[in-house]
C-alpha cells in the first residue's frame, strides 16, 4: 500500500468518530433520513479520506443494491458504504452516493464541544494493572 494523504477541506464537516479524520462536508449532505442495521445514517453526494471495500450485492430495506463498504483511510474503521448500483428503478437516485453511519461519525460542532478519545489503545482493560 502506498503513502496515505489526508485531504482537509474548508467548511463545516463530518469526521470519523474514532480518529477525527474529515469524511464529508455538510454542504454535501443529501439526506438525514437513512437507517442502517446499527441505527441512523446520513446520505452524502460526496465523501473524502476513505477507501472502498469489495463490491457486493446486499438486500436492504429499500431493495437490492450493489454496494462497497467505506473505511476511514486513517484508522481503517468501517464508517458506511457507497451505493454503486440500485437494482430497482425507484432507487436509482442513490447510485454513486455515500452513506455514513451516524454512530461512527461526529460533526464539527459535536467534536469541538466534546473530547476526543483514541479508541485504538494498544492494551486492553484486562491488561491494565
Amino acid at each position: 500500500m502506498g503513502r496515505i494523504f489526508v485531504v482537509e477541506r474548508e467548511g463545516s464537516s463530518y469526521r470519523c468518530k474514532f480518529c477525527n479524520t474529515q469524511l464529508a462536508l455538510a454542504d454535501d449532505l443529501a439526506s438525514r433520513a437513512f437507517h442502517c442495521r446499527r441505527g441512523k445514517a446520513y446520505l452524502f453526494n460526496n465523501a473524502i479520506n476513505f477507501f472502498l471495500g469489495a463490491l457486493e450485492d446486499r438486500i436492504m430495506l429499500s431493495g437490492s443494491h450493489t454496494v462497497a463498504d467505506i473505511f476511514c483511510c486513517t484508522c481503517g474503521q468501517i464508517v458506511g458504504w457507497k451505493y454503486e448500483a440500485a437494482h430497482e428503478k425507484s432507487q436509482k437516485y442513490k447510485e454513486g452516493k455515500y452513506v455514513l453511519e451516524r454512530g461512527r461519525i461526529v460533526d464539527d460542532i459535536e467534536f469541538s464541544t466534546g473530547f476526543y478519545v483514541d479508541s485504538r489503545s494498544s492494551i486492553s482493560d484486562s491488561e491494565d494493572n
